[in-house]
């Protein structure tokens, strides 16, 4: 799989044959998103007993399988039909995902965290665009926290914790990450290619924000 400044040094380095404008480029990033997401609720609210009766052992190697491929596609392709197929690889497993664990929760829940979302998104986009300087500096700062950051839960997992303090800190990350690689996609040549790329790294983040925000929210209402 390509390192973040392979992938970095391949995007800047795209021709520029396929260049849009400032705000076709941005509608391109911001139509991938939406459409993960419809791909995401549609199979939610048609796949759940679909994926529920799988075998977990499929279904998890699956969805490695698919992402890690996804990923490897997006990355080392500079054709946007093909990056937009590697897009979906990694789109269709979240869905399958989300459809085995959404159920555990209250719609009341998930309709509030998708607001939150939405809300934080826009707020890190509109900081991303005023303060580029400050994103700028983020990258392994943010890889470091995230890393960190998985590796204590693991431990605290085999300790017995179970609060939210994790959940809080994936919130801040996720959060700074989106920030950061709006950042990022500002930055690289403004090519039909680069949006797709750059709108998978956008969904991954605003897909994980999403559900710190909902294990938040749903605990709260437990307690």
């Amino acid at each position: 799989m390509f390192s973040s400044n392979e992938r970095k040094a391949k995007r800047m380095m795209s021709g520029l044959p396929d260049s849009v404008s400032d705000r076709a480029y941005n509608f391109i990033i911001g139509g991938c998103i939406l459409y993960g997401f419809i791909v995401n609720a549609i199979i939610v609210i048609s796949c759940q007993d679909i994926f529920a009766k799988m075998n977990p052992w499929v279904f998890l190697i699956g969805y490695f399988v698919l992402c890690i491929a996804g990923s490897v596609i997006t990355a080392s392709s500079s054709n946007p039909f093909i990056s937009f197929l590697g897009y979906n690889m990694i789109v269709v497993p979240i869905g399958a995902l989300l459809s085995t664990s959404l159920p555990f929760y209250y719609i009341k829940d998930i309709i509030a965290a998708i607001l939150v979302t939405a809300v934080v998104v826009a707020i890190m986009v509109g900081l991303s665009v005023a303060y580029p300087r400050f994103f700028a500096g983020l990258g392994r700062v943010l890889f470091f926290s995230l890393l960190i950051g998985l590796l204590a839960q693991v431990v605290a997992m085999f300790l017995g914790y179970g609060g939210t303090i994790f959940n809080w800190l994936f919130v801040v990350i996720f959060s700074l990450y989106i920030g950061y690689d709006w950042f990022k996609a500002q930055s690289y040549p403004k090519t039909v290619d680069n949006a797709v790329d750059s709108a998978v790294d956008l969904y991954l983040d605003i897909v994980n924000l999403f559900l710190q925000i909902l294990q938040i929210i749903s605990r709260m209402r437990d307690n």
